[in-house]
């Protein structure tokens, strides 16, 4: 009897400190990929000084932190330098978003609900995107739409004389964000329009309702939440890109908050404002992140 319970005791012990354990990889990886950098573009931002290169003197202490950089970036931010930029990148998300949205969500309810045998294939289509390089799709784009591309020979035909497709334009931006981006919103999407059970559906149709009140009455407000989860999963990185402005656009008239970044960074005496508009965007994409969580805690609580 005691032998058993000593056995059931280690037993204990051992399950206590296994699945910790498990833990220790992922922790690691994160605090060197992810905690460390991010406290060196803290250090950059609040920086004491430049040295004789014009380089930033990275603070490692927050004793000695300075925030007068952050100041300026802030008020900058808000009647200055950057607000151009800020403003271009909310309307610009909240546009392409709105395209994922009319686009992704009618592809995503097909393939989760009516693709039947085809879903498998219809899935590895809207996968295939990712198995290329995002910047070698945007360099793809760039060539159809140059001057002498496919797109002006394509209108051409009707008639319609060449467009200077990639001469600035915002809406060649916002197309372009929302072809990158589409996929990341088509799969959460799908996933959890997938696992909506079809008892409810029937349901509802038994209960004479047709199929546009069963979609509006049932699917769309159980799909709330994995809406939401696609929206937030296709901002982040939205929000924050600038590459596809750089390939699509590379007007000064069409630059996003990214874009400022990526000029600050390069430029060795703006690294600090740099980093000071790395850190504004994470505590911008943080206030979202917070807001998803809670739709998701008051959900769960609901759902018991």
């Amino acid at each position: 009897m005691a032998v058993a319970e000593t056995t059931e005791g280690q037993r204990d012990r051992s399950a206590r400190f296994l699945w910790p354990s498990l833990a220790i990889p992922g922790t690691a990886w994160l605090i060197v990929l992810f905690v460390v950098p991010f406290y060196g573009i803290m250090a950059v931002a609040f920086s004491e000084g430049y040295d004789i290169l014009g380089q930033p003197i990275p603070a490692w202490n927050p004793f000695t932190w300075n925030f007068t950089v952050m100041g300026d970036v802030i008020q900058g931010s808000l009647t200055g330098l950057y607000q151009t930029a800020w403003l271009h990148t909310f309307l610009y998300s909240a546009a392409a978003m709105t395209i994922c949205i009319l686009v992704g969500y009618p592809v995503a309810y097909y393939v989760a609900r009516l693709a039947g045998r085809q879903r498998g294939l219809l899935l590895a289509l809207i996968l295939a995107p990712w198995w290329i390089n995002y910047l070698t799709r945007m360099l793809a784009w760039v060539g159809l739409l140059q001057q002498d591309g496919y797109v002006n020979d394509f209108l051409g035909i009707f008639g319609i004389g060449n467009i200077d497709w990639l001469g600035g334009h915002w809406y060649v931006v916002v197309l372009g964000l929302a072809y990158g981006y589409l996929p990341f919103f088509i799969v959460p999407l799908y996933a959890y329009l997938d696992r909506i059970d079809q008892r409810l559906i029937e349901a509802s149709r038994d209960l004479g309702a047709n199929t546009f009140r069963t979609f509006f009455r049932v699917t769309l407000p159980l799909s709330r939440i994995g809406l939401i989860t696609a929206v937030v999963i296709t901002a982040l990185p939205m929000f924050g890109d600038y590459y596809t402005n750089t390939l699509v656009s590379g007007s000064p008239s069409t630059g996003m908050i990214g874009n400022s970044i990526e000029q600050a960074i390069l430029s060795g005496f703006s690294r600090p404002q740099g980093a000071s508009l790395v850190l504004l965007l994470s505590a911008v994409l943080l206030v979202f992140m917070a807001y998803y969580l809670i739709l998701i805690v008051r959900s769960s609580r609901e759902a018991r």
